[in-house]
């Protein structure tokens, strides 16, 4: 099979799937009911995720079948994110405390590693760092931190999908600038596909919510994606990272300012900045198009001055973050909920 139909076919399952979902989720009642920490007002099927998981998954398999996966980056990537999905599709369904959460999460993270690797020698100013084990310990923080963020910003319609796929269109197009020649590209556009199907049923208003499920699902992944461009070419690492910075940004910010005013951090609540701008404003549409062209128009053009080694990747990630730290702190991420903007 040509790997264009592959994508092509991937994307139109996801989308059907979606719509299965969808139908089995209001014949069993299965609503994500409004809350005072909710930002939709209706109730809404959840779970639509699950067709991201599967359509993924099983193309990975084709993908491998087709000789453009290899085997140790299959078994690490299958392994790691089905084992995240099953823990939140259990989630979803019947509560798991956060920390045996931690636990598979950790897990999970542990099982990319060894099958792909931590993180390389990395250039930080001019200068090579070869973090050696400790670079397993910090990717794991990594992964984990990235799929429980994925997580936390998926609260209003639309923005988690718009997120994956731009993010995974810049991941491609930073293969296609730099100087690395192979497969790798393939992965991102697989699961771009992917979230597109669902997306066409959760843009603004949504008619079914991804879940953890999927959301969870889409941060391990998109985190080993970044972890295993970084042994491709180092530079890849960090145009990974900068193209990952909306979300990084506010969940990070709102996170660091919750737990300085001492608030507990796992405790449900809805003072991210991209909740206080979609309350502000009265829409999801406009938050949600905003990241992505945020992610398109300006973390995009840095990640690839980045690839293309015209700026060190650590100043990169600082030129590109610093503006968004401000904006997060302009939009009261992580403020006290009382205090509207």
């Amino acid at each position: 099979m040509n790997v264009v139909w592959l994508l092509i076919l991937a994307g139109v399952v996801s989308w059907i799937l979606t719509g299965l979902l969808r139908r089995y989720a209001l014949a069993s009642s299965m609503l994500d009911i409004p809350n005072d920490r909710s930002s939709h007002t209706v109730p809404t099927p959840r779970g639509g995720g699950l067709a991201i998981v599967l359509t993924f998954l099983v193309s990975l398999l084709v993908l491998a079948g087709l000789g453009r996966l290899e085997l140790p980056v299959l078994i690490g990537l299958f392994g790691a994110s089905a084992l995240v999905a099953l823990v939140g599709f259990i989630d979803d369904h019947r509560h798991i405390p956060a920390r045996w959460r931690l636990v598979a999460h950790f897990t999970a993270a542990g099982w990319a590693l060894a099958w792909l690797g931590a993180l390389p020698p990395l250039p930080v100013f001019g200068f090579m760092f070869n973090l050696g084990w400790l670079g397993y310990g910090l990717a794991a923080v990594y992964l984990v931190w990235l799929l429980n963020l994925y997580n936390f910003m998926d609260g209003i319609d639309g923005i988690a999908g718009i997120e994956a796929v731009t993010v995974c269109l810049g991941g491609a197009a930073l293969y296609a600038l730099s100087p690395a020649r192979g497969s790798e590209w393939l992965l991102p556009l697989l699961l771009l596909v992917a979230v597109t199907g669902f997306l066409i049923w959760n843009f603004p208003k949504a008619k079914i919510f991804m879940g953890d499920a999927g959301s969870g699902f889409i941060g391990m992944v998109l985190g080993i994606l970044s972890i295993q461009s970084a042994w491709v070419l180092p530079e890849l690492f960090w145009g990974w990272v900068i193209l990952l910075g909306g979300f990084v940004v506010d969940a990070t910010v709102t996170l660091v300012r919750r737990v300085v005013r001492g608030q507990k951090f796992f405790v449900a609540h809805r003072s991210h900045a991209y909740q206080y701008a979609s309350r502000k404003l009265n829409t999801h549409s406009r938050v949600t198009i905003t990241f992505g062209m945020i992610n398109l128009i300006w973390l995009l053009p840095i990640a690839v001055f980045v690839v293309r080694g015209w700026v060190d990747g650590a100043l990169g990630v600082i030129i590109a973050y610093l503006p968004l730290v401000l904006l997060a702190i302009r939009f009261k991420a992580g403020a006290n909920e009382l205090q509207e903007i």
